[in-house]
């Protein structure tokens, strides 16, 4: 069996899924001020309520590194860059702290350095972070997918004073340098908090005797080895919203282009498919304008949910959201929100429905306003709201090539066709949704914990990009660390085979028997001829490999 949990923002869901479908529901709300005691809780519940069977995996999705950032929650990072000619330094210490260091030094596009590091101004670099007591680093040198020295180097030089240090080589085999630097910074900056909630996740697991295998959802609605994930916390970004596009392809059948809504209690996520599939960032996403390499899948968040509070400003327009400060008024919260509004309409009947009232009239009267004009303004600020997110991201998806996760180009313009709607306040929004897109509108079964059933079927997603010199007889994959000798005759196809294999072996030995060769696609395979000093006719072959985000087929067919 499988258990799937999703740490979000209001509440935490936990779902246990068998081959017949889904074997059991929980849900707690969410504690952020003690994250570990809502996974306490949400297993608790699941465990005493649940099959008694074994679980053979446990997959986690989290708000954690994606509120870290947001919430500017980052540790301080020494950065040690080495750019080569080009590029100055204003260009990329705007946005990365305080203890950026552009340090003299170059690799060419081939890995062949032409300017050695600049050892004592890095020595200097070092001296300065020890001064300020910094503990975690990113060091990242351009070009260093061909060539690792550089980075190699910088992270020996801060060693002995640093507690974790991004490597930007191992970060991503891609060769955009900004992307890199950037992701690399990131994950330095969100390490030690993300690995302290691993700390208390493991206990939390064994407390609760579960020894199964721990997989944490990526941004590209994967997932990654959560052993992994402890160097790589930067790939956790975005893991709510991928869990909720991964849940909707589970619940329902999508075929057409369509519009999707996870609507929780903070904030209603909105994500767009093409021909029934989920659009990529393929490039990466970017915070606070900093392009970085982390694929995602293309979401967008508006901070309006269940439990958004209504106020209304000094000009007597109503607002809702993106505040929260507690559940509805109906289940005791401290002021009106939406669900209150609902309840008022006689859409739902949640909680004690007098308190939703009471709260509601009395901001109504506070602002010359009747009780039932303010829940109408409420609902229609709302949902116009949620529209014209939507809005904005189609027509943003459709000024731009767009992939789709099997990174296929659509390149005729999207249409939405229906609208799928999911989340604790599906059922109630839904209708008044589908009559403010003018969409046929969808709510599939178990909607309100569709994010822990798309968590528990996500399989493993990875990308390695292997770069081989013949003339130097070369052949290295950046992302696992793998560097050896090739004869002067290596071949493209040998490439291929040799970056689903290594990708294979790796995944093997990190708790992913299940994968094999047939899992993988070589996605892009390149080789040019060279003229140099090297030897006549040497080529350099670049291959890009990688396992597509799926869901589990054995559970699929009884989830839906």
């Amino acid at each position: 069996m499988l258990l799937g949990i999703d740490v979000g923002g209001t509440h935490t869901d936990a779902v246990i899924i068998d081959r017949k479908g889904v074997a059991a529901t929980a849900k707690v709300e969410t504690d952020h001020s003690n994250l570990i005691s809502s996974l306490d809780g949400v297993l608790e519940k699941i465990l005493n309520s649940g099959p008694d069977r074994a679980i053979s995996k446990i997959n986690l999705s989290t708000t954690l590194t994606t509120n870290a950032i947001i919430e500017n929650e980052l540790e301080e990072v020494g950065v040690l860059a080495v750019s080569g000619p080009g590029l100055a330094e204003d260009y990329f210490n705007r946005d990365l702290g305080e203890h950026f260091h552009l340090l003299e030094g170059s690799i060419d596009h081939r890995g062949t350095q032409r300017l050695a590091l600049d050892e004592a101004a890095a020595k200097n670099a070092v001296a300065h972070c020890q001064n300020r007591k910094l503990k975690v680093f990113a060091v990242v040198s351009k070009f260093s997918p061909r060539n690792p020295e550089i980075e190699q180097t910088l992270a020996d030089l801060v060693s002995s004073q640093s507690d974790f240090t991004t490597i930007g080589h191992r970060i991503s085999g891609r060769l955009n340098f900004p992307r890199r630097l950037a992701t690399a910074y990131y994950n330095a900056a969100v390490w030690r908090h993300f690995n302290t909630f691993a700390d208390a996740i493991t206990q939390s697991l064994k407390k609760h005797n579960l020894n199964a295998p721990l997989n944490i959802l990526k941004a590209d609605g994967g997932t990654i080895n959560f052993k992994s994930s402890r160097n790589n916390p930067i790939q956790t970004i975005l893991s709510g919203p991928a869990a909720s596009v991964m849940g909707i392809i589970a619940l329902s059948s999508i075929t057409e282009d369509a519009i999707i809504l996870d609507i929780g209690g903070t904030t209603t996520d909105i994500a767009i498919f093409a021909n029934g599939a989920p659009l990529l960032e393929k490039e990466g996403i970017s915070f606070g304008g900093r392009p970085t390499s982390v694929r995602a899948i293309d979401t967008h968040s508006i901070g309006i949910g269940g439990d958004s509070v209504i106020t209304i400003n000094p000009d007597g327009k109503v607002l809702v959201g993106p505040l929260r400060i507690g559940p509805p008024m109906a289940h005791s919260g401290p002021q009106p929100t939406l669900i209150d509004a609902c309840n008022v309409k006689g859409l739902c009947n949640l909680g004690d429905i007098d308190k939703s009232f009471s709260g509601l009239k009395k901001l109504a009267e506070q602002n010359q306003l009747t009780i039932e004009k303010l829940a109408d303004e409420t609902l229609n600020v709302a949902l116009k709201a949620i529209q014209l997110e939507a809005t904005k991201l189609l027509d943003s998806i459709n000024q731009r090539p767009v992939y789709t996760v099997e990174e296929v180009m659509h390149g005729e313009k999207i249409i939405p066709q229906r609208l799928y709607v999911m989340g604790g306040p599906a059922a109630i929004l839904a209708p008044l949704l589908g009559q403010t897109f003018d969409l046929e509108t969808e709510v599939p079964e178990n909607y309100a914990v569709a994010n822990a059933i798309g968590a528990a079927l996500t399989r493993t997603t990875m990308e390695i990009e292997l770069f081989a010199d013949t003339g130097k007889k070369t052949m290295f994959i950046p992302n696992l660390n793998i560097k050896r000798k090739v004869s002067s005759s290596y071949s493209l196809n040998e490439a291929q085979n040799d970056g689903v294999g290594e990708m294979v072996k790796y995944l093997k030995e990190n708790n992913h028997p299940e994968i094999e060769h047939e899992d993988v696609s070589v996605v892009e395979a390149e080789s040019f001829n060279m003229v140099d000093d090297y030897s006549v006719g040497s080529k350099t072959i670049r291959v890009s490999c990688q396992i597509r985000p799926g869901l589990e087929k054995d559970y699929l067919e009884g989830v839906k």
